[in-house]
């Protein structure tokens, strides 16, 4: 006999049927139940990313060229225009590998903080048909632009080895993974608000848009930050950027070839911690609400 009270049997084409397991669809679970579900679909949310990651440019020419070559135009853009025609390159060593850390690093973040805008409302068929941890969204969402990045990342370090004034390959790049990770890890964060509040709010993806434009000017991506900033105040709450933290370790690690000052991983360790931790709880505690009309 079953030890269901008699609140849980209903009658369904006469027969008794217990219904003491079931839930409403779209209910937030426990966390606990929400992260094993998460787990249980870690092989599907990887194949869902590595299928999109492949065929993101399919319809254009140069196919995924293009997240090489996009960065690499708006590179050659912001070279022409900083680099030459405002000087910003004085000062410098070596500009353009500089510059192309900061535009294709940069680019890997925004990528992200884009498709995380738009990440519930591009799934909302999947969403409202089937019950799943919404949470999956997101994750396959971070885990496609980290594969997507992947070539891009060893294309910049070609380009970076050959281009002259050719960064000298040394055992500090060793050390670059893990800058990538951290980015990863931080870029994840992101996807979490951006998919929750875009959710609740669709007109804050043209925010989202506005607020890119202005944290690409104060991360140090076409100009060094302390060249044009005297104000130390101002300058120290900038190199708290997490960003910042990402260009300037790339770039030490990378082109010049010297041991980066600790500050920097330890602002980059905690917001690559924090941003992500803190954003999936917030968007567990919004899984109620996607999907709905």
């Amino acid at each position: 006999m079953s030890s269901a009270t008699a609140g849980s049997i209903v009658e369904i084409n006469g027969h008794a049927v217990d219904i003491s397991g079931l839930r409403p669809v779209g209910t937030r679970p426990p966390l606990g139940d929400y992260i094993r579900g998460i787990w249980g679909r870690r092989h599907f949310i990887r194949a869902d990313a590595r299928a999109r990651a492949l065929s993101s440019n399919r319809d254009m020419l140069l196919g995924n060229g293009w997240l090489i070559g996009r960065p690499l135009l708006d590179g050659f853009a912001f070279f022409l225009v900083f680099g030459v025609m405002l000087g910003t390159s004085k000062g410098v060593d070596n500009y353009i590998a500089w510059l192309l850390i900061g535009v294709y690093l940069f680019s890997f973040t925004s990528r992200s903080l884009t498709e995380g805008a738009t990440a519930m409302s591009a799934g909302k068929n999947i969403i409202r048909a089937f019950a799943f941890p919404r949470a999956t969204v997101p994750i396959a969402i971070v885990l496609r632009q980290v594969i997507s990045t992947l070539p891009v990342i060893m294309m910049m370090l070609v380009m970076i080895a050959v281009i002259p004034p050719r960064a000298t390959i040394t055992w500090l790049w060793a050390l670059y993974p893990l800058v990538f990770v951290l980015q990863s890890m931080f870029n994840a964060g992101l996807v979490f608000y951006a998919a929750r509040i875009t959710s609740a709010i669709p007109d804050a993806r043209l925010l989202f848009g506005f607020i890119t434009r202005f944290w690409m000017y104060g991360s140090g991506v076409m100009f060094a930050l302390d060249r044009f900033i005297n104000h130390p105040r101002l300058l120290t709450v900038l190199e708290l950027n997490p960003l910042y933290c990402v260009l300037e370790l790339s770039r030490d690690l990378l082109v010049y070839g010297k041991v980066p000052d600790p500050k920097l991983w330890i602002t980059l360790t905690l917001w690559a911690v924090l941003t992500p931790l803190i954003g999936f709880l917030y968007f567990w505690q919004g899984e109620e609400e996607y999907g709905r009309e």
